[in-house]
Parts: structure tokens; C-alpha cells; sequence
């Protein structure tokens, strides 16, 4: 039963609090899940799973991925971005035990025989749910429905809390969008309601990730191609589409584009939209301030902070008040910060909890 450090002297840096920034936790009602493709966001999943209070009902029945066990378990006890997990992390047998419980391992390449029957929900954060035959596989191994943690063009319905909530109705193959749409749509939202938005343009300044190389390496856009901690890189984001299935009444008014930059954690959005109501910069600026405290999405500060100081948020967006610009009641420019990979993953779970909620 190799276990790969102890607690002691260990714990996870405690996320900044203040007044501005209340941690919002909501209660996750009873639910069994699965995970399929332990990376970045299933091993934030289940780190939440295992340390935040809120989830004590939470199930985690199933792990699956291709990687040994060992590496698992090496790489959730150790994590670079959030610091290793404050407590013991041990494997036994064909499990995984970390935070008292004890989670099965499978190591299959497809979920054709895995036996997920009694699971509401199968989280499938492995990237690779694109085509309705792969996607629906959770469904075939018995789970009664599937959560894609990124787009799909699978997906019966995507949804985006604080966005479009009753998009999600009785699908059984969700998609919880990108984690830029997470943190535009629900600003958007917001936007369109204080003042209306007749056009704007959106640029996520946005941490580096797997899908690009470490040294310079051959990949379809020239600029992803270079060496992603070395440079800031201009490309796509595909919130930009997104945008258009979740808010559809803003269809193609928003345009949108990304520079990933030489950080690994905590991204940012830079959003300038015209408005289409005039709207004096103090009042629009209080009239967004009450919706973020208000939004059990969106979250709010008056601090000077840094990239740094917003990881571990649970928020899909923390709005920087200081960076507001309105610009003769009609141009207003609006910065937020998110963590990519831990936001992303709180609205896993509270979107798993709505879809668990349906019952069978």
C-alpha cells in the first residue's frame, strides 16, 4: 500500500478572503459519480470531492483512466498549481484512498466494459467526447448521464450556470461549455440586463495549457506551435461560438480572441462592450457590482490583485472593480479574474448536482 506523503506540516494555501471576496460554498445534495480521464480538471474534481465540506454527499464510485495508478496517485497527492493535498494519499490494490474514502481505479482504454450502473452522473473530463458514439458510452456502462467538462458537438444541450440554467431540461448528454464561456456568459448576462449589450469584443488573457508545447513543436496554428512558457501567443477561443448556443439572443454580437500567456493558473477576461442603454460610469459600475455579490456565480473585488491571488476561487468570474472604464455612458470596458481549472471544476459539480437531482 505505497502512500506518497503524510499529512503532516501539509495543507492547501487557504484562498484569499475579504469582504469583496466571500467564498461561496453551496451545498452539493447526496450524488454517486464517476470520473473517466483523471487530468487537470478530474483530479480538481475530486480534489474539491475530498475537501470541501459542502460535498460530505458526494460519491465518487469510479475513477477511470489510462495512466498507472501509481502515477494517479503521484500526481494528485503533488500538484504544482494547488499544492500538494493535505492528507494522506495511498493506493491499495486496485483503489485510490485519499481523504478517508477509498475510490476504485479501472484503467480502460473505453468505457464499453466498465460498470457504471448507479451512477447519476459520469463526469468524462478526458477531452476526447466529441462524437455521439464516444460521449454516450457512460450512458451504454450503465450512468444515468453524462457531464463533458469542454465543448461537444455530442452534447444534446450545453449549459452554463448563471447563464442559461433551464437549458438543461431532461438531457442526458451535457456539456458544461469552456471555463472562458463560464466566466463570459454569466458577465454577459449580467451586462445585457443592467444596460442591454448591442456588440462587444472579448479577449481572455489565458494561462498555458497541455494543448500546447513545452519547447517549440509542430501544431496546426504556427503561433501555438511555439514554446508555451516563453511567450505570450495569440490565437482562438472558443467561447467566441459558445456564446452564440448559450445566450442566443446575443448571437453574433459578440466577437472574441485569446493570448495565452507564460503563467500556469488563473486566467482573465477583458471584455469592452457598447452599450445599449446610456448609463453614467458610477451608476453602471454599482448596478454591476450588486449583480456580482448577487450572482451565486460571479464574484466581486475592490482590491488591487494579482493573477496570483485568485487561485482556488470558486467563482466563474471575480469582476475587478478598479479596471471599470465607462467611456460617455455608452463604452464600458469590464476586466475579471478566474481560475480556470478550480471554477471550472465547482461548476462541474453543481451542474452534476442539477442533472443527479432529475432522478431517473
Amino acid at each position: 500500500m505505497p502512500s506518497w506523503h503524510s499529512a503532516a506540516g501539509l495543507s492547501k494555501p487557504a484562498a484569499p478572503r475579504s469582504i469583496e471576496l466571500a467564498l461561496r460554498a453551496c451545498h452539493i445534495s447526496p450524488m454517486r459519480i464517476a470520473i473517466n480521464g483523471f487530468g487537470r480538471i478530474g483530479r480538481t474534481i475530486l480534489r474539491q470531492v475530498l475537501t470541501g465540506p459542502q460535498h460530505a454527499a458526494v460519491e465518487v464510485a469510479l475513477i477511470n483512466d489510462i495512466a498507472p495508478l501509481e502515477s494517479c496517485a503521484y500526481l494528485f497527492a503533488y500538484d504544482s498549481v494547488f499544492g500538494p493535498f493535505p492528507g494522506p494519499v495511498e493506493t491499495d490494490g486496485a483503489a485510490l484512498v485519499a481523504g478517508g474514502r477509498r475510490i476504485p481505479v479501472s484503467h480502460a482504454d473505453t468505457l464499453d466494459g466498465v460498470d457504471l450502473r448507479g451512477v447519476d452522473v459520469l463526469m468524462d473530463c478526458t477531452g476526447i467526447a466529441r462524437t455521439t458514439d464516444v460521449a454516450a458510452r457512460g450512458l451504454g456502462a450503465g450512468a444515468h448521464a453524462v457531464l463533458i467538462s469542454g465543448p461537444s458537438p455530442a452534447a444534446e444541450t450545453t449549459v452554463v450556470l448563471g447563464a442559461n440554467d433551464d437549458a438543461l431540461g431532461t438531457a442526458r448528454l451535457v456539456s458544461n461549455a469552456s471555463c472562458t464561456t463560464n466566466a463570459l456568459a454569466p458577465l454577459l448576462r449580467v451586462l445585457d440586463e443592467i444596460a442591454g449589450v448591442a456588440r462587444g469584443h472579448m479577449t481572455t488573457i489565458h494561462c498555458y495549457t497541455n494543448s500546447q508545447p513545452l519547447v517549440d513543436a509542430p501544431r496546426g496554428d504556427p503561433a501555438r506551435s511555439r514554446a508555451g512558457a516563453l511567450s505570450m501567443v495569440p490565437t482562438t477561443s472558443s467561447a467566441t461560438h459558445l456564446i452564440d448556443a448559450v445566450l442566443p439572443h446575443l448571437a453574433g454580437r459578440i466577437s472574441g480572441a485569446a493570448v495565452r500567456v507564460p503563467t500556469a493558473s488563473v486566467s482573465a477576461i477583458d471584455l469592452t462592450v457598447q452599450l445599449a442603454r446610456p448609463m453614467g460610469g458610477a451608476a453602471f459600475t454599482a448596478a454591476l457590482k450588486d449583480a456580482a455579490l448577487a450572482s451565486p456565480v460571479l464574484g466581486w473585488t475592490d482590491l488591487p490583485l494579482v493573477s496570483s491571488d485568485l487561485r482556488a476561487r470558486p467563482e466563474s468570474l471575480v469582476i475587478a472593480g478598479p479596471e471599470i472604464r465607462v467611456l460617455e455612458d455608452r463604452q464600458a470596458r469590464v476586466f475579471g479574474w478566474y481560475d480556470n481549472e478550480w471554477g471550472f471544476s465547482t461548476r462541474m459539480l453543481e451542474l452534476a448536482a442539477r442533472m443527479a437531482a432529475r432522478g431517473t
